[in-house]
C-alpha cells in the first residue's frame, strides 16, 4: 500500500485592471491626500493597517507573481503613509490589527507603534465598531495630532477600555518611518 500526500494548495489572487495594490491603496491615497491639502482640510485620519513593517507579512503576499512582482498591500500602504507625513496636514494614522466583525466596546483596547501589538501576541484583532470609534476619537484628540498608532484588542481578563481618548492622551510614542520596505 503506497502512501502519499500532496501539499497543501494555497489559494491565487489577482487584481483586476486598475485595481493593484499600487493604484488603490498608494496612489489613490495620494489623490485623496492631495485633494484634502487643495481643499484645507483642517484634520486627516487615515486608516491604514498593522503590517507595515513586516516585508513577509502574508497580506504582502496576495497577488504577488511568481517573478516577485505585485503584491505588497501593506508596503503601499505604507508608502502612502510617508507622502501623507511629509503633506503638512494634520494627520493621525490608525494601524488597526485584524478587523472582527464583533460588537465594540467589550474589549480592551491595546495602543502601541512599529507593529509590536501584532508580534508574538494573540491579541492580533480588533473589532471594526472600535476602529470607527478610535478614528472619531482621533478627531478631537489633539494628541494624536501628526501621530501614527497601532491598536489591537483584548477579549477576557483585560479592562473594557472606556475612554479612547484617553488612552491616546497617555501614551507617548509614534510609529517609526526610517526603516524602509520598499515594495
Amino acid at each position: 500500500r503506497k502512501i502519499f500526500s500532496l501539499p497543501p494548495l494555497r489559494p491565487t489572487f489577482t487584481f483586476e485592471q486598475g485595481g493593484t495594490p499600487e493604484e488603490v491603496d498608494y496612489y489613490g491615497a495620494i489623490n485623496q491626500i492631495t485633494c484634502a491639502k487643495e481643499c484645507k482640510v483642517k484634520r486627516f485620519i487615515f486608516l491604514s493597517s498593522m503590517g507595515g513593517t513586516q516585508k513577509d507579512n502574508f497580506l504582502n503576499t496576495i497577488g504577488r507573481n511568481d517573478d516577485g512582482s505585485g503584491g505588497d498591500i501593506l508596503l503601499w500602504k505604507r508608502k502612502a503613509e510617508e507622502f501623507l507625513i511629509k503633506s503638512g496636514l494634520n494627520y493621525t494614522i490608525v494601524h488597526p490589527g485584524g478587523l472582527l466583525d464583533q460588537a465594540g466596546g467589550k474589549r480592551q483596547i491595546l495602543i502601541g507603534v512599529n507593529d509590536k501589538l501584532i508580534e508574538g501576541t494573540e491579541n492580533r484583532s480588533i473589532p471594526r465598531e472600535d476602529v470607527a470609534e478610535i478614528c472619531i476619537q482621533c478627531l478631537t484628540t489633539k494628541e494624536s495630532s501628526f501621530r501614527s498608532l497601532d491598536f489591537a484588542s483584548k477579549e477576557g481578563d483585560g479592562e473594557i477600555t472606556t475612554d479612547i481618548a484617553a488612552l491616546i492622551r497617555n501614551f507617548k510614542g509614534t510609529c517609526d518611518y526610517s526603516v524602509k520596505n520598499e515594495p
